[in-house]
Order: C-alpha cells, then sequence, then structure tokens
C-alpha cells in the first residue's frame, strides 16, 4: 500500500499533541522494572518500540519476538542477562542483521551467559539469566550510545557495579546523558569523568513518573512550518529544558528560518524570514535528525555538509543509502564521503516522472519526506506509509488535521 500525499493550499495552523517520547519511555521501563516497587508511568510512548517492551515486561513467556524493535532489542538484551531463567529473543528479519556483538561481548565480560541461536554476532539470542559479577571493562565510545544506555542500566545491579571506560570519541553523547538524569530521577548516581562512567552498586527507588513529548517526532513539523507559508504550529508537551538530545533540532531550524517560543504547553513554531547561506552542522550527538535535515535543506534550496553520520548505516536501514537513493528520484544529488559525510552543493538531476518514495522499513524516512507535498503541486507518494507505527502512530492522522489530503493507492 501507498499513499499520495498533497500538503494544503492555506497556511498551515493547528496544534499538535506529540507521541511521547520512547527514548524515555523505554529507559524508565527498564528502570521501573528493576526496582523493588514499580510505579505509575504516565504518557508512556504509543509506539511499535514501546509496546513491544511493555509486552515482554508484563509477559510469563521465556521467548519473545519484538520485531524491529532495535532499542529494545539491545535493552532487553541486557535486563534478561540478570533475570533468573532461560530467555529466547529474537526479532524481524531486519533485526536479524542488526549487529549486536559488542554488546554480547561486553555482557559475557560481565558475567552473562548469552549465547547466538543463528548467525554469529546477531539476534535471535538465547540468554541464561543470572546473577551479575560486574566489574571494569572497555568499550569503543563510537558504538551505538543503546548499548552504553543498557550497560549503565543494569550496572547498579550488578555485585560489583559498573566501571566502564569508553575509547574513543563518544558518539549520541547526549543518549547517554539522558540515561544519567533518568537513572539520577530514580535514586541511581552515575560518575561520568573524562572517558570513564562509574556506577556502584545501588538500588532504584521508582517514583511516579510523566513522559515528556518526543522531539524527534517535533521536527516533522518543523519541515512543514518551513515549507508553509505564514504557519503558525504549536507542538504541545514539549519542554524548554528538555533532557532530549534531539532538542538541538529547534536552535539549527533557527537558522533555517522557524523561530521557537515556548509556551505553558509546548513550543510555538513560526517563520522569522532570515536562513543561512549553507547548513553545516556535526549530528554526532543526534544522528535521528539527519534525515529531517537531509530533506528540509534540499527543498528550501540550502546546500548543506553533515558530519558525524556514522551510525546511519547500522539503524532500521542505511540511512545514507536511501537517502541518496529517494532522493535522487526527485532530481537531487546527494553525496557521501566515507560513510560518516553528506554534502549537497545545489546539483541536481532529471527526476522520475511518476517518484515513489521507498521507506525501508524505516519509520523515519516517511516522516521526514511527506513534508514535500507542500512544495510539490502533484504531491509525494510515500511506499508502505504504516511503518511510522514504530514510533509516531498518529502521525498521518495528524497530518490530515493540518489540512493535508491522504488518499491510498
Amino acid at each position: 500500500m501507498n499513499y499520495l500525499i498533497k500538503g494544503p493550499q492555506s497556511p498551515v495552523q493547528i496544534s499538535v499533541h506529540l507521541p511521547a517520547s520512547k527514548s524515555i519511555s523505554n529507559r524508565i521501563l527498564i528502570m521501573n522494572a528493576l526496582g523493588d516497587d514499580p510505579q505509575e508511568i504516565q504518557n508512556l510512548a504509543d509506539s511499535d518500540d514501546v509496546k513491544a517492551m511493555t509486552s515482554v515486561l508484563c509477559s510469563n513467556d521465556r521467548h519473545f519476538d519484538i520485531g524491529a524493535a532495535g532499542t529494545t532489542m539491545r535493552f532487553l538484551t541486557a535486563f534478561l542477562s540478570k533475570i533468573l531463567g532461560e530467555w529466547a529473543l529474537t526479532g524481524s528479519e531486519r533485526m536479524k542483521n542488526r549487529p549486536i556483538r559488542l554488546l554480547i561481548e561486553a555482557l559475557n565480560r560481565l558475567g552473562a551467559h548469552i549465547e547466538y541461536m543463528e548467525k554469529e554476532g546477531y539476534p535471535p539470542l538465547k540468554i541464561t539469566g543470572s546473577v551479575l559479577q560486574g566489574g571494569e571493562i572497555s568499550l569503543s565510545g563510537g558504538v551505538s550510545s543503546q548499548y552504553i544506555s543498557a550497560l549503565l542500566m543494569i550496572a547498579p545491579t550488578m555485585e560489583k557495579g559498573l566501571t566502564l571506560h569508553l575509547e574513543g570519541e563518544i558518539i549520541s553523547r547526549p543518549y547517554i546523558q539522558l540515561t544519567i538524569q533518568l537513572m539520577k530521577a530514580f535514586g541511581v548516581e552515575v560518575r561520568w569523568e573524562g572517558q570513564t562512567l562509574y556506577v556502584a552498586p545501588q538500588e532504584y527507588k521508582p517514583v511516579p513518573f510523566t513522559v515528556e513529548s518526543d522531539w524527534s517526532g517535533a521536527s516533522y513539523w518543523y519541515t512543514i512550518a518551513l515549507f508553509s507559508s505564514n504557519p503558525e504550529i504549536e507542538l504541545l508537551g514539549l519542554f524548554e529544558n528538555s533532557l532530549q538530545g534531539d532538542a538541538a533540532g529547534a536552535g539549527l531550524f533557527e537558522q533555517l528560518g522557524i523561530s521557537t517560543t515556548f509556551t505553558g504547553r509546548g513550543a510555538l513554531l513560526r517563520k522569522h524570514g532570515t536562513k543561512c547561506r549553507k547548513l553545516e552542522y556535526n549530528f554526532i550527538n543526534e544522528p535521528d535528525l539527519a534525515q529531517t535535515f537531509v530533506v528540509a535543506c534540499v527543498f528550501s534550496g540550502t546546500p548543506f555538509c553533515f558530519t558525524g553520520l556514522q551510525t546511519l548505516k547500522i539503524k532500521e536501514t542505511d540511512r545514507i543509502e536511501a537517502l541518496k537513493a529517494e532522493l535522487r528520484k526527485l532530481g537531487y544529488v546527494i553525496n557521501d564521503i566515507g560513510n560518516s559525510i553528506l554534502e549537497w552543493n545545489g546539483e541536481q538531476c532529471p527526476p522520475e516522472s511518476e517518484p515513489v518514495i521507498r521507506t525501508y522499513e524505516d519509520h523515519r524516512m516517511a516522516m521526514a519526506f511527506a513534508p514535500i507535498a507542500l512544495v510539490r503541486p502533484e504531491g509525494i507518494e510515500i511506499a508502505d506509509p504504516r511503518v511510522v507505527s514504530k514510533s509516531y502512530p498518529g502521525f498521518w492522522k495528524d497530518l490530515e488535521k493540518a489540512g493535508f489530503a491522504i488518499r491510498e493507492q
């Protein structure tokens, strides 16, 4: 199934109830489960990743299929390694091709017992839960921050705690900080000195918690504001002093001409009329915003050079190649350098006459390209649009409320 999306002729003026942050939701679910007295969590994200996490934590089964939920796979692998019993953890075909070896090796060095059930270095996994000894290990700072967060969250339950040395450049630092701040909210202290994280044996003390709206989901509405004339878009549930790294997107969109005013209810987006001639940015800390800004820049005619994108190749899809392929269909040539840089200098090519944007089982491909409907009179056709359920199930309904016309093809 495809969707043909056409933008409204009038300015986009709407208040949007954004989904809750799945990054916060899944971390809080793990910490809550690790405490002796779990508390109520308000405003959990209604996304595939969080539904998968909740179903496992509330289940009496021992075999779990978490589909394409990457965060859930990493966090549960660590969590189940300390829960007594034998567990099997699998996922979609794409998940079976997403590497997890470095996390498994780290956990096994800390006393876990995890084996590969099929291909070496990849899910599915056989996990024999036990008391983890813990201790001191080293891990590349260039691995997925989800590996580091997974280890940190179970570290207080280890007999010796955890001393984690991060080697080389640390990527996605705000996601690690997010984990540390949430652990602090649940009574656990983490020391981060230089390249080393220290977690002593401690107990989680769960508290009632309300999850903030998702700044990654907000980014698509910023693009809509950019492509709309005289927009006024209120994004409910966003905090000015957010724990989420992707809140940095507001400052970046300021350079493209979109202002953010925080109200008592959230963030109000308007145009201020001035944009930079070229956008240069290192996305090492906010890789999930890369697709949004590539599309936003290309279709606003803003050349760019984006660095720090090395993790994009191991996300839901190879996002670097996916962006190159789909933008070429629309007549734009972007170039990559060393699997970590994307740039565009204005180069164009003949577009396809009836392009259909593939989504590659990647929710962010669908949502990043959807706002193009505002700048293409013929609209934009997107394949497999249901992939948005991974993080923003109500995305298409929210677009319709904003005046977009969506038709099944």
